[in-house]
């Protein structure tokens, strides 16, 4: 089976944002793919960065409405989508984009998503009276390659202005907003659309590496592609005490097809620094 098993099939892949720019040329060279750009689908119905239609599924279930979707109107039966998230870091106060590449694959009943996850956004936003505030904040964010959302007043205001990418448009925009405002301030926002937002698009492309190395990870046993890490048990023995931590004590894969299962030991070293023990550093 092996890389065969993607030779001149057609993929689709469901975008308005142009994100076929970064996952094509890795699909079609790693695995001998056709990727096919599907855009008569407007995915902002499925949510938007920027508050005017509320995402109303989750970041993986709306992988899966675009794989759909995309699926039936290019009749094929393999797709691939991406969809991401931004917010802040769990535990640390800081920006945080998780960004799924999630691949479909109906003739062999076969899921696998590549991820991207980490603090390498320029996800911001400023509320200010000031143009020269609005100038400093334009350039901490690398505009104008990475474009600018402006808003009257708060980030709530149905009145929006996108695809703000030069000088002369940021500072209409500004005007405009400042004319509208009922506050006298204007807020801005990063442009996290994919095509507006370099960053973002290098993330999408890492997490589709991600995706490709699990693909072509093959089973030993039949060379179905995807064999991966599908469960983590934790426990492995801390370096001063002995007892189990909360760091992988082995991983375990599995082949969704002929169910092999293959047990890794030490993914992380045979012991686990003290600091990650719950007796050494409670």
């Amino acid at each position: 089976m092996e890389r065969l098993i993607y030779m001149n099939r057609k993929i689709a892949l469901l975008t308005k944002h142009n994100k076929g720019k970064v996952i094509k040329h890795i699909l079609e060279k790693e695995t001998g793919c056709s990727l096919i750009v599907e855009t008569r689908f407007d995915t902002d119905k499925l949510g938007t960065f920027s508050r005017e239609i509320k995402r109303p599924k989750s970041q993986m279930d709306t992988a899966r409405i675009k794989i759909s979707k995309g699926m039936k109107l290019l009749k094929t039966d393999i797709a691939i989508a991406s969809e991401g998230s931004f917010g802040s870091h769990p535990f640390v106060p800081i920006p945080w984009n998780v960004e799924l590449v999630l691949l479909y694959d109906k003739k062999e009943d076969m899921e696998i998503c590549g991820v991207y996850e980490g603090a390498e956004t320029n996800f911001s936003h400023l509320k200010t009276n000031s143009f020269n505030d609005t100038l400093i904040f334009a350039e901490k964010i690398g505009f104008p390659e990475h474009y600018l959302i402006l808003r009257p007043d708060n980030e709530y205001s149905k009145t929006i202005i996108k695809d703000i990418d030069s000088s002369y448009k940021l500072k209409d925009a500004f005007s405009f907003c400042m004319s509208k405002s009922r506050e006298g301030t204007v807020f801005l926002e990063t442009d996290m659309r994919a095509h507006a937002n370099p960053t973002r698009m290098n993330n999408i492309e890492k997490a589709t590496q991600d995706l490709i190395s699990k693909l072509l990870s093959f089973c030993p046993d039949c060379g179905a592609p995807g064999f991966i890490v599908n469960e983590k048990i934790k426990g492995l023995p801390c370096e001063l005490c002995g007892l189990p931590s909360e760091m992988n004590l082995k991983y375990i894969r599995k082949c969704y097809k002929c169910k092999f299962t293959k047990e890794q030991l030490h993914p992380d070293g045979k012991f686990a620094p003290a600091q990650h023990c719950n007796y050494c550093n409670p």
